[in-house]
């Protein structure tokens, strides 16, 4: 095995551009291909509610209402994802979707150290999306003052409209094939290279053997 030096892969890279250049051009165009025409595009929207505190919740032990309301935030999430709660809301939109994937478009999360709570839902509709918020925030907020015998649920903001979708997002795809594109296409080379043992010029017996060249066979 001929042993190569750091420069001579510069004129390796450099006499086979071409393999890293396709491999780079056909990582783009699928990704592009993907990106615009076979993902479908996907949008998310919220809407938030606060939460007052459930009465005689913890009763007699010294907790302040912020520090409670985080320590229910978990609680919140279960109820407003519960078969209970997404049952009603396929029923009430007339959904054609089952609970399972309900939860798996849906997301409940404390906003900040507050006690508001944000519900966001994403779909490839983005009116359904929103519906979707708002469903589940209007029948949390009828379970969850039964449940939790909560004093006060007020929505503060409902679900808007997306405009624009979150993914895919083919800039950062298309950036991202063609990064791997350049590796993959630097690693074909850097085999192809390693698997070629042929000494192809005079100057190659001279560069790797030490020796001169003193003739040539046409």
């Amino acid at each position: 095995m001929i042993k190569k030096q750091p420069i001579d892969y510069i004129y390796i890279f450099k006499n086979k551009l071409w393999i890293i250049v396709l491999s780079t051009a056909s990582f783009l165009l699928i990704s592009g291909i993907f990106s615009f025409y076979i993902i479908k595009p996907e949008y998310q929207t919220f809407s938030t509610l606060m939460i007052g505190k459930p009465q005689g919740y913890y009763e007699g032990i010294e907790y302040n209402d912020v520090l409670l309301s985080q320590k229910l935030v978990s609680t919140y999430s279960e109820i407003a994802k519960s078969r209970t709660v997404s049952n009603e809301v396929i029923k009430n939109l007339g959904l054609d979707i089952t609970y399972d994937a309900i939860r798996k478009k849906v997301n409940i999360a404390q906003v900040g150290d507050t006690g508001i709570i944000k519900i966001e839902s994403r779909d490839e509709n983005p009116e359904v999306a929103a519906k979707l918020a708002d469903g589940i925030a209007e029948v949390f907020m009828e379970k969850v003052v039964k449940i939790m015998n909560v004093e006060n649920v007020q929505i503060i903001d409902r679900a808007e409209i997306p405009k624009k979708n979150i993914r895919p997002i083919p800039v950062l795809n298309m950036t991202a094939a063609g990064i791997l594109g350049i590796m993959i296409g630097a690693l074909i080379v850097i085999l192809i290279d390693y698997l070629d043992n042929t000494i192809k010029t005079p100057e190659d017996i001279t560069k790797y053997i030490g020796m001169p060249v003193i003739g040539m066979i046409p």
